[in-house]
């Protein structure tokens, strides 16, 4: 308890139902409980938790657990790993419909469905996707330095008041490495030591068993997709053929397109394209990245993923969460454009303007610099966004 994300802040605890998604290992079951223990404290009936890959529910349902609870007075209802339950949606909507007083909360993986043919609960549900840690959280859990938030206009606007506001508290570059290797599931808290290979554990699972629930992802196909992730995380960014990809791991071009769409929706890789608003089905990223960096040094097979990489990587993932729309610059502009206006290059500490000198509103993200000087932004201030 001593720590509770901000990310609860964010959640609409008093609707009717809301439910928070995100990949295994971001931390959905603790903050749940940290919350039940925050708002209701011990010994009130009145709250709920289960978790619905318990061995109860292989005897009971959701519904006869919710009538049960609400014959006892209960008001709170939390169901996490719901989508571990088969047929949940179809419950949940019944529970939803019959108890009118009940509040419910539910958590499940970012692939789960709203709408998968057995109930419609798209318009019923107040949902948030959560990530794993910021850089500004891990400097909290890590270190114990507490630092608020500072939104994107902000830090474009005033990025030298930013950066000595940071400075007077900590050097950041003393641990932003370390966030790099493995701050970004809040796992690493529990063991150091094993934090690479339960970072595989977290993607073995999502491609052998939420990949095969979720999407009707072909079970003989998941070795086929594992290589496709060992391959991304080699590949430098610019360097997308879909061709090349396709012959490497033995699968056809659109089945290729159509899981990298899996892996994105399941939170593992970052497609990239150059204008979002004209997507179309199976169409070919401009650029892919990894979801987050600690995917990247796990999965490597590289002595050290290639900086430039873990650098955009880095940056993408932070403006991400945030909740901010990232696109691919081109070949003949800067790295990024956040929001179609704001043109970003990222680079190491001696990146110049020269690619974004015709742009408007155009800044570098540098690493390696501990202070902002003109349009130059440290690249570690980005990780404070959320």
């Amino acid at each position: 308890m001593e720590y509770i994300r901000d990310f609860e802040d964010k959640i609409d605890w008093d609707a009717r139902l809301s439910m928070i998604k995100g990949p295994k290992g971001v931390g959905k079951s603790t903050l749940i409980q940290q919350h039940i223990r925050k708002t209701f404290g011990s010994g009130n009936h009145k709250a709920l938790y289960c978790s619905a890959d318990s061995g109860y529910f292989t005897t009971h349902t959701l519904v006869e657990t919710a009538e049960e609870f609400i014959k006892l007075g209960g008001t709170h209802l939390f169901i996490d790993e719901v989508h571990k339950y088969d047929g949940w949606s179809r419950e949940v909507k019944e529970i939803y419909d019959t108890y009118r007083n009940l509040k419910i909360v539910l958590s499940g993986s970012s692939l789960i469905q709203l709408n998968d043919g057995k109930a419609d609960l798209s318009r019923r549900v107040s949902e948030r996707m959560m990530p794993g840690l910021s850089f500004r959280e891990f400097l909290l859990f890590e270190a114990g330095i507490r630092i608020d938030p500072f939104s994107l206009e902000d830090l474009l606007q005033e990025p030298s008041v930013f950066c000595s506001r940071i400075l007077e508290k900590c050097h950041p570059l003393e641990h932003f490495r370390s966030y790099l290797e493995y701050g970004y599931y809040p796992f690493f808290l529990e063991s150091r030591k094993d934090f690479a290979s339960r970072v595989e554990n977290v993607v073995n699972y999502i491609i052998d068993t939420e990949l095969p629930q979720n999407r009707g992802l072909e079970v003989g196909n998941t070795r086929k997709v594992k290589a496709l992730l060992q391959v991304l995380s080699i590949m430098l960014p610019y360097e997308v053929d879909i061709a090349k990809l396709s012959r490497t791991i033995g699968i056809e071009r659109k089945t290729v397109l159509k899981y990298l769409t899996y892996l994105e929706e399941a939170s593992l890789i970052r497609r990239l394209f150059t204008d979002l608003d004209s997507i179309t089905d199976l169409q070919k990223p401009d650029k892919i990245l990894l979801d987050n960096t600690n995917l990247l040094f796990t999965l490597s097979s590289l002595p050290s993923p290639e900086i430039g990489t873990v650098r955009e990587t880095f940056f993408c993932n932070q403006i991400a969460a945030a909740g901010h729309r990232v696109e691919y610059g081109g070949l003949k502009t800067g790295d990024f454009r956040v929001g179609k206006k704001v043109v970003i290059e990222v680079g190491g500490p001696d990146k110049g303007f020269d690619q974004i000198q015709n742009e408007e509103e155009a800044y570098v993200a540098a690493d390696g610099i501990e202070s902002s000087v003109s349009r130059k932004i440290p690249l570690w201030a980005f990780g404070f966004l959320y």
